[in-house]
């Protein structure tokens, strides 16, 4: 039996929530699938039995999305119903005022991403509020006033973007810095900028906080008209303030802005990040579990294979000691920018979220070749390797490494005559002992203990330069422009 009486509520430009009325036969569950209706594809959400509410995210603005619910009996699926519902248009972004006299000030603003109608835009000083167009005109002098612009489509409205400015004295500045604004304004940073006061100062004081975020503060010299604040969080709204340092006869000067927003907010990898539009390879923030919460810095290569890797080992100039206790390799170590090991735990915390792929891009002055896997997972038990679906270059070197446990040279539990770990020096998922050792000896080409790949260069030879990397196995990269 279906459910029915589908009802939208709590809709805003990127989330809304679907509700539902239970059928009264027994069931095991619902789906509910929601697709763009212009350039989507459908995304399902299992629920058990004991739900008949769900909340949609990470939606585009103003957008139009078919949204259907279906029960489930086992195998078995009811008919769905149906209906559409539209996300709220996203505000206008970085919203300021410059060119800021005692009578007038100019406003400038990000367009909204979605296609709307009109721009509302209300002022005051906090005593009544008018309509009026971008240039303001007739202010009164020395007063702070604050402004909103909301972006309206049909009947609908998005959330408010909001600025404040001072107006200046006629014939005269004031004590302290003046017309701050912020410009430049990205998903996670923006340049702060203002003019310097007639009368000097030893210091300024600069404040700036976002809702669910501890207010941050930071000194700067008086000779200093911007500072860039990097570290934002996207989509958010920021309050500035600028004030004198201990001086409390000087005005404080604020304005406000708002940070880009991301497709993927807390990307949980660096395909995410592709995706965000960031195409230049480099040390990048991610959280594993696609939220915020504690972040952790990653390598990611944009550039091979499509880009989207996650890179979590390199060898390129022997300048990092491999040679290293099982603890040193579940927490890390190295260099993002240099010779690093990621840390076992954060691998298998990456390769637990989605099914991943593997790659192995290997280098010898200007040949090179590379190995791709199309699963990689690295397990929380004593951290055994599972990989297979060779495709590449370089030959196949890893499977023979599938199911076997990580060892290093204070803990081999590998059921061998041979203590892999110590004879081979390295940390690695050692058989009986290896066809793979990119954790080896750097430049040692005797004993088998160097930077070694069998089928492409042997066991005589150690490889200058690896780097082994993930994306998930189902994504598919983007195409450049």
């Amino acid at each position: 039996e279906p459910p029915t009486n589908i009802i939208f509520s709590e809709m805003t430009e990127n989330s809304l929530t679907v509700s539902w009325t239970k059928p009264k036969s027994p069931i095991s569950g619902f789906k509910v699938t929601y697709t763009h209706t212009e350039e989507g594809e459908p995304v399902s959400v299992s629920l058990d039995s004991e739900e008949s509410t769900v909340s949609l995210s990470q939606l585009s603005p103003g957008s139009t999305y078919e949204v259907s619910v279906i029960s489930i009996l086992g195998l078995d699926e009811s008919d769905p119903i149906k209906d559409t519902a539209m996300t709220l248009p996203d505000s206008p972004t970085d919203l300021r005022a410059i060119n800021i006299t005692d009578t007038k000030a100019l406003l400038l603003w990000r367009p909204a991403l979605a296609a709307i109608d009109k721009y509302a835009i209300v002022y005051g000083s906090g005593t009544g509020t008018w309509w009026c167009v971008y240039q303001l005109s007739g202010l009164e002098e020395s007063t702070t006033y604050t402004v909103t612009i909301t972006s309206q489509l049909g009947s609908q409205e998005s959330s408010a973007a909001t600025t404040s400015f001072t107006t200046t004295s006629s014939g005269k500045d004031g004590d302290g810095p003046r017309d701050l604004q912020a410009n430049n304004v990205t998903p996670r940073t923006a340049l702060l900028s203002w003019k310097l006061p007639s009368k000097p100062a030893g210091s300024y004081r600069l404040t700036y906080e976002t809702e669910g975020h501890e207010n941050k503060e930071v000194i700067v010299d008086a000779s200093v008209t911007e500072y860039n604040l990097t570290g934002l969080h996207p989509g958010s709204k920021y309050t500035v303030q600028l004030q004198v340092e201990g001086g409390g006869e000087y005005s404080t000067i604020s304005t406000e802005f708002t940070t880009d927003p991301l497709r993927f907010p807390f990307p949980s990898d660096c395909s995410q990040e592709l995706l965000n539009g960031i195409r230049t390879s480099g040390e990048a923030e991610i959280f594993p579990h696609g939220r915020q919460g504690t972040p952790m810095m990653v390598y990611c290569d944009m550039e091979t294979d499509g880009g989207g890797w996650t890179v979590f080992q390199r060898r390129k100039d022997g300048s990092v000691d491999f040679f290293r206790g099982w603890k040193d390799y579940i927490r890390g170590f190295g260099d993002l920018s240099g010779e690093f090991w990621l840390g076992l735990d954060r691998l298998h915390n990456l390769t637990a979220m989605t099914r991943m792929s593997l790659r192995v891009d290997l280098r010898d002055g200007r040949e090179s070749a590379f190995a791709k896997y199309s699963t990689f997972e690295v397990a929380r038990r004593n951290y055994k390797l599972t990989v297979n679906g060779y495709s590449g270059t370089a030959g196949d070197s890893l499977s023979y490494h599938n199911n076997r446990i990580f060892s290093t040279r204070d803990r081999d539990l590998a059921p061998f005559i041979t203590r892999c770990a110590m004879s081979y020096r390295g940390g690695w998922w050692y058989k009986n002992c290896h066809e793979a050792n990119l954790n080896g000896l750097y430049g040692i080409d005797v004993k088998h203990q160097g930077v070694i790949w069998t089928s492409w260069k042997g066991k005589e030879f150690s490889i200058p330069f690896t780097e082994m990397k993930m994306r998930p196995a189902s994504f598919s990269p983007p195409a450049r422009g």
